[in-house]
């Protein structure tokens, strides 16, 4: 979902006690695994506000009357998570992790290749919003192939949020979005046009552009249709979002699509919350599969 950063609210006043906010709550919960406490109600109104009048409807309180009850609203509530999900992200970000993926993860698995085969390693961005994350793991491996590492890889990013996956896709992103990355790596890996339409904006080469592809997926899935011999899995700052019993679903769904002696990333936030018994704590926020 997007994952990196959830929706923790809903909506202001006029909803607070409505007669509809609890089913709300309970149909978003079941539908993307976020908790919306009841005290944090009032703060998500703008965001809702925008489809309030697109259907020219009062007040909130009408507005997810219409949602609960009329039929035909699938599309609708497509366009309700997306509004409702938050999408923090940034290149690079939580840099220890990716330091750990270039010094240990990827030559681990390259020791552990049988002598005459080309390592292939598969890695997943589970709340991969809009892509820095996956494109931030392409850099580092593309980095590491420069340096005579030999191996191929494959990175999958899947989120809840359409809208955040069209982004991702199209891997265009504004210079503010890309200044942290050291100058480098950016003349290396983005492209910039001199036509005005483009202007304070970068894309990224079609070499990473190929190794990586966004699909759109619910954690909240019984399953996910996911490789079960995954190497590296990115999960962070998502679990904090759901309840306990749908963290312990989540990570041992994950678990189960890991590799041996794959390892699963998550948020800082998150280190205490991360249970399950082929699961090790390596690093205060990564585990690797036993």
């Amino acid at each position: 979902m997007t994952q990196d950063g959830l929706a923790r609210t809903l909506t202001d006043s006029p909803v607070r006690g409505g007669p509809h906010a609890d089913r709300f709550r309970a149909l978003i919960r079941q539908m993307t695994g976020i908790s919306l406490p009841p005290a944090k109600i009032h703060l998500i109104e703008q965001r809702l506000r925008r489809r309030v009048t697109a259907f020219g409807l009062p007040d909130t309180e009408s507005y997810l009357q219409m949602l609960l009850d009329q039929k035909g609203m699938d599309e609708e509530l497509r366009h309700v998570i997306d509004l409702i999900t938050t999408n923090t992200t940034s290149f690079f970000r939580e840099s220890a992790h990716f330091d750990m993926l270039a010094s240990q993860i990827v030559p681990e698995r390259i020791a552990r290749t049988p002598a005459g085969q080309r390592p292939r390693l598969k890695l997943w961005s589970a709340a991969a919003s809009e892509g820095a994350e996956a494109f931030t793991m392409a850099i580092v491996l593309a980095e590491l192939q420069r340096r005579g590492m030999g191996f191929d890889y494959a990175i999958l990013g899947t989120d809840i949020s359409n809208r955040m996956l069209h982004r991702a896709s199209e891997a265009i992103y504004d210079d503010d979005q890309i200044s942290a990355i050291p100058a480098e790596l950016r003349a290396r890996y983005f492209l910039t046009g001199a036509h005005p339409s483009v202007a304070g904006k970068a894309r990224v080469v079609p070499e990473l552009r190929r190794r990586v592809r966004f699909r759109h997926m619910n954690l909240m899935d019984e399953s996910y249709g996911v490789d079960h011999d995954v190497d590296v899995i990115f999960l962070r700052n998502v679990l904090i979002y759901f309840d306990q019993a749908d963290k312990e679903r989540v990570v041992a769904r994950l678990a189960g699509h890991l590799a041996p002696r794959g390892y699963l990333i998550v948020g800082h936030a998150e280190s205490m919350v991360v249970r399950h018994a082929q699961l090790t704590q390596v690093k205060p926020t990564i585990f690797q599969k036993t």
